[in-house]
């Protein structure tokens, strides 16, 4: 497939810069670039491959640093390329087909269109929407509803009473409605509490493999719609995540904390249980949010504090060690005479 720059330029909505009518034939990275392909420039890091990389045209959102190579001028290259990497490597498309190796409750509703890997299990009551796909030996427990356009690859297990909303995506290896981790002591014995409540997912999330979404004691853990997580994410019960939230590898949450809207949490982050986060906040890869944080702030370090405060305190204990250092070497020569 070649597309020329002039027709990527248009499906995307960038200027080009150079030979409309060159071929592209793919994407490739700035710092390994190939012949005949686009590439993007959205980290300043790599800048320096711009002059060297050998793919040829770069998308950038400054027509001045293509120097004379062909381009494409766009607000955003990395959704630029995104965008042009959609258009070479389409979804393929397959005939919606239930394996007969499959098993499929009689109460069950199974929508239009909808893909049913081989040893799948769809239990009772469970409500399946319009060209959704079920991958091989995922289990969607009782009374479950999904939307439609909703994908579940090999190997998923959703509990019983889960809401799944429109255009979901869970990815290989995660469980969504198991228990959460609740007991009560008495006299040295832990006493299980029963996890009576559900999870329910919003519309266009998307979660990675090895996920845990823990079912709620009483009510609903809730994940807001157009949230995305990664892999080797849990979430508590009673949990509630905001939408356009941003999860990272390693990012886990105790029970009852709610997080706002469109927050960003970089990997191995934890929060205690029973906090609020505000809206917009971002927090630093492996902080330890102890406290309900405001939104609208960076945070970083353990415990989580605002990112200019966190880097205070770091560069005075740098300090304190030179400072020992000089003490050190000031007693030493004291002693010396």
């Amino acid at each position: 497939m070649e597309l020329t720059l002039s027709e990527i330029a248009v499906h995307v909505g960038g200027k080009v810069v150079g030979n409309h009518d060159y071929s592209i034939s793919g994407v490739s990275e700035i710092q390994n670039g190939q012949p005949g392909t686009i590439t993007f420039l959205a980290n300043p890091l790599y800048t320096k491959y711009l002059s060297k990389t050998d793919a040829d045209a770069v998308f950038v959102n400054d027509g001045t640093l293509l120097d004379g190579k062909n381009g494409i001028v766009v607000q955003n290259p990395q959704l630029a390329m995104a965008q042009t990497l959609a258009l070479f490597f389409p979804d393929a498309e397959s005939k919606p087909f239930i394996d007969p190796l499959s098993a499929i409750a009689p109460t069950a509703t199974i929508g239009n269109h909808v893909s049913i890997g081989p040893g799948a299990v769809i239990q009772a009551e469970v409500s399946i929407g319009d060209w959704s796909r079920i991958g091989a030996n995922t289990v969607i427990g009782a009374n479950t509803t999904l939307g439609p356009n909703c994908t579940l690859h090999p190997n998923v297990s959703v509990y019983a009473q889960t809401i799944i909303g429109n255009n979901v995506i869970i990815h290989s290896g995660t469980s969504i409605g198991c228990d959460g981790y609740g007991y009560v002591t008495m006299d040295s014995v832990h006493e299980k509490i029963p996890q009576t409540g559900n999870v329910i997912i919003g519309n266009d999330v998307e979660i990675g493999s090895n996920c845990a979404i823990d079912r709620a004691t009483i009510g609903s853990t809730s994940i807001g719609q157009m949230t995305k997580i990664d892999n080797l994410v849990h979430i508590a019960h009673n949990v509630k995540i905001g939408k356009g939230c941003l999860l990272t590898a390693g990012f886990a949450i105790a029970g009852s904390s709610e997080i706002g809207d469109y927050c960003t949490f970089a990997g191995q982050v934890g929060v205690a249980p029973h906090l609020n986060i505000g809206d917009h906040s971002i927090v630093a890869a492996k902080s330890g949010i102890t406290k309900s944080l405001k939104g609208g702030k960076v945070y970083a370090g353990f415990p989580a504090r605002e990112i200019k405060e966190h880097n205070k305190r770091e560069a005075l204990i740098n300090e304190i060690g030179k400072l020992r250092q000089n003490l050190d070497q000031l007693i030493k020569s004291e002693l010396d005479k």
